[in-house]
């Protein structure tokens, strides 16, 4: 079955990696935004900002977490996550920093972001039950081939945690 999926990430220093991985083609994902188009959106503040998530996310089976250097603890990105799980969505994490931006650098390993957030009224962090992946390889190009060639089992088990929690 194809799937679809949100991308959520950490946009300034992030975007460039999460273009890689969004163009694999591998996982059909929301269409990019304009720095323009986000700036029209954040106008109409904290509101503004759910309902746009909500709506890209609608008709999505999952949502990947591209975690880079600052990405954990991000107020949208931690809404994003809580939405998609409580949404009964599959939530997967994917460590990109190894994927060189434009400038052709890599970054350092971030944090994982689902150990801020708790499973709902429960002290068990969603870490505990959601799957982190980080490419065992330190070539830019390598990482890029085992992202590509394991995405779409990624985003199949984390629909199967998801249906079972």
């Amino acid at each position: 079955m194809a799937r679809k999926a949100f991308y959520s990430f950490h946009y300034e220093p992030d975007h460039w990696r999460a273009s890689q991985v969004r163009n694999m083609g591998v996982i059909e994902g929301n269409s990019t935004v304009s720095d323009n188009d986000w700036e029209e959106v954040t106008k109409g503040g904290d509101a503004a900002i759910k309902k746009w998530i909500t709506d890209q996310m609608s008709g999505k089976s999952c949502a990947i977490i591209l975690i880079g250097s600052n990405t954990a603890s991000r107020k949208w990105i931690n809404h994003e996550i809580i939405h998609a799980w409580d949404n009964n969505k599959g939530v997967l994490g994917v460590h990109i920093h190894k994927l060189k931006d434009k400038d052709k650098n890599q970054s350092s390993k971030g944090e994982n972001p689902f150990d801020y957030i708790t499973l709902g009224g429960t002290n068990k962090k969603l870490s505990s039950v959601v799957k982190v992946y980080n490419p065992p390889y330190s070539e830019s190009t390598e990482a890029y081939a085992h992202i590509k060639d394991n995405l779409s089992d990624w985003v199949e088990t984390a629909i199967t945690i998801r249906n079972s929690n």
